[in-house]
């Protein structure tokens, strides 16, 4: 029986907003891991693709059964948060494990999405 837990560098590059390098489906991938969560009983990765080999025009959202993601890599690389979606709804995941925030939220951005400082008069 396969585990229905979720994965731990996803979470971490979910959290941190990080990029990840990765194979599925015998294409190597780059992309910015959105949600993780439990979807019609497999745990799966939504991302939103910008690099790397597909078989569907580049950038485009997919879909990643976990069990099927090999040679996962977080990337130094952050990108801002949640994209808005054409529809504005959000996929009804049986369980959801984590979810990127918003764009905008800066709480938990990398370095280069920092909020800058004022200057002092």
């Amino acid at each position: 029986m396969l585990s229905l837990q979720p994965n731990l560098q996803i979470c971490t590059a979910i959290e941190h907003r990080r990029m990840m390098r990765l194979g599925y489906h015998q294409k190597d991938r780059i992309l910015e891991p959105h949600d993780h969560g439990i979807l019609n009983g497999s745990v799966q990765l939504l991302a939103y693709q910008v690099g790397g080999s597909s078989s569907r025009p580049l950038p485009n959202w997919i879909f990643m059964k976990v069990d099927e993601i090999y040679g996962v890599r977080l990337l130094d690389q952050t990108f801002p948060g949640g994209r808005p979606t054409s529809s504005g709804n959000h996929i009804k995941w049986d369980k959801l494990f984590i979810r990127v925030k918003p764009a905008d939220d800066h709480s938990l951005a990398g370095p280069q999405h920092k909020a800058r400082p004022k200057p002092l008069p």
